[in-house]
């Protein structure tokens, strides 16, 4: 029997106790299933917390409800809260009067005689000592939906600040792209008339410009920031809401009443003297009502509580949409920044490229002129120089690609090798003759 695992479940939305004898190796899921059954509250909409506000791991066996070394319902309790519900009002009854208190309360002033009136005034005191604790076991779970609050609002904050720092350095690249690609259109522009042109490059690094003022969308994260500091501010009030707090002091004193006026009767011989209830009474009945009101007041700043876990739980969600998209949209800034400087590789390839080109049939067209034109221009029959093909060659245009520079080399190649072989056929006949 002591070694028994025994589970004591608070019902926070009834506030009654159900208590669960734990099989070997019975998984969380099973436990769950039993308290559907106890409770009414399916096992998606339980959710089971620790006093420290930690939630039950559904991986890890049911025996995790009981801490090694603390046996007993009065000393630890499991919370169940129902995630359907966010407003817990009531009412809740207090617990019932045995028989003999209930006796007393109908009529206070009946005489009875001190022996049996010491039983009664015995049951009374537990009674008024029971109504603290159900208090303080309610107020131990709003305590631990406190702690499970700012646990869901810690990792909110986490979230957010990844959302703020995401966003903040997809502003800075945005920045950074459209200085830059406004720089690049302003220089292409400048060099089109003597330079390299391409109305397809063109087009596209506008419609970059454009994408990237679409991206700019993703950034926008005012409204999240300002449900988020919202919360934030109500999560704090609540903390440092009074009713936050443990408000059983009136209780605990009607509580010290109590036993104070069984002491006094008790030191009161035996003998055949009566007495009534009426100081006993008034403790219960005002202990009753002071419960009454702390219970209002607890269940109120639990569903304020509930309110804003559920806040928090509806806009984790919807963090994690904004995230997503500001890298989506920072990869797409950076994939069109490194296409534009790629093609301004390929732009500066192609110019380094018609350049060497040009320079190479420049010198090609001055060693051929210093050649005596009359060795190998043919003549006309007026007995006029007529020019080669080759004087009336146009070096290869803007726009051109490399392959069509590399086809002109060839043709200029077979040109010097046909012009060279005609020199050296009129020398040798030179020679002959």
């Amino acid at each position: 029997v002591l070694f028994l695992q025994i589970v004591h479940i608070l019902n926070m939305t009834s506030a009654k106790i159900v208590s669960f004898l734990l099989h070997p190796e019975e998984s969380l899921h099973s436990l769950q299933n039993r308290i559907e059954f106890e409770t009414g509250i399916s096992t998606g909409n339980q959710e089971l917390l620790l006093e420290t506000g930690i939630c039950l791991d559904p991986r890890k066996p049911a025996s995790q409800c009981v801490i090694d070394g603390v046996r007993g319902w009065d000393s630890y309790m499991v919370y169940l809260f129902d995630k359907s519900k966010t407003v817990y009002d009531g009412p809740f009854a207090s617990r019932s009067l045995s028989d003999c208190v209930n006796y007393i309360v109908q009529d206070s002033k009946i005489q009875l005689p001190i022996p049996q009136l010491r039983k009664v005034w015995a049951e009374a005191v537990h009674y008024v000592i029971g109504l603290k604790e159900d208090y303080s076991r309610l107020f131990q779970g709003q305590r631990a939906a406190m702690l499970s609050l700012l646990r869901y609002n810690a990792n909110l904050i986490k979230m957010k600040n990844n959302m703020v720092s995401a966003s903040q350095q997809l502003k800075a690249k945005l920045e950074f792209f459209h200085q830059s690609i406004r720089l690049d259109l302003e220089r292409y522009s400048d060099q089109m008339a003597y330079g390299i042109s391409s109305e397809k490059m063109l087009k596209a690094w506008k419609e970059m410009e454009e994408k990237a003022s679409q991206c700019a969308q993703a950034e926008d994260i005012g409204y999240l920031d300002e449900q988020i500091m919202a919360l934030h501010t109500e999560i704090v009030e609540l903390q440092k809401s009074p009713y936050a707090r443990r408000q059983g002091e009136v209780m605990e004193s009607l509580e010290q009443r109590a036993i104070d006026l069984y002491k006094q009767l008790k030191t009161r011989p035996p003998d055949h003297a009566y007495s009534d209830s009426t100081d006993m009474v008034k403790i219960i009945v005002q202990t009753v009502q002071s419960q009454d009101r702390v219970l209002k007041e607890l269940f109120g700043h639990l569903s304020k509580l509930l309110g804003c876990k559920q806040k928090i739980i509806d806009l984790l969600p919807e963090i994690e949409v904004a995230l997503n998209n500001i890298k989506e949209a920072d990869n797409s800034v950076m994939q069109m920044q490194g296409k534009r400087q790629r093609e301004i590789w390929h732009l500066l390839k192609i110019a380094c490229t018609q350049s060497s080109s040009r320079s190479l049939v420049s010198s090609s067209l001055e060693g051929t002129a210093s050649t005596p034109a009359a060795t190998w221009l043919p003549q006309s029959s007026s007995g006029n120089a007529v020019p080669h093909p080759l004087s009336s060659l146009a070096a290869p245009e803007d726009g051109e690609n490399f392959a069509d520079v590399i086809r002109e080399n060839a043709n200029y190649l077979e040109l010097f090798s046909s012009i060279l072989q005609e020199v050296r056929q009129e020398q040798n006949s030179m020679m002959v003759s």
